[in-house]
């Protein structure tokens, strides 16, 4: 089975992904991303047919810490966020957590 990448986030963000071919997405406007954000994700984790759910990285603060400690810990799909700016170092957390191993150690 084949498994697609999600977006989840304001229109804005997740119109050049759906430009570039992504077809499963969530759009929730930045004035009600306290109240839909949640289910937007939750919805999207239970879609057996998503690899990767992609977020901007500010929105993570919109969401309860269930649903936050939720999508931070799923495997599969696995989540990557972006523009958490230079100093985040997110993404070799997430590149470990979806292989299985830190690539850039050096021992």
């Amino acid at each position: 089975m084949s498994t697609e990448i999600a977006v989840i986030g304001s229109p804005e963000f997740t119109t050049g992904f759906r430009l570039a071919g992504v077809r499963k997405f969530e759009d929730v406007p930045e004035a009600e991303k306290d109240e839909r954000l949640d289910d937007a994700v939750e919805t999207t984790l239970e879609d057996e047919g998503v690899g990767i759910i992609v977020m901007h990285d500010d929105d993570l603060d919109h969401l309860s810490r269930g649903t936050r400690e939720a999508v931070e810990t799923s495997v599969e799909p696995t989540l990557v966020t972006l523009g958490g700016g230079a100093g985040s170092g997110g993404l070799r957390d997430q590149i470990k957590r979806a292989i299985g191993i830190d690539l850039m150690d050096e021992d």
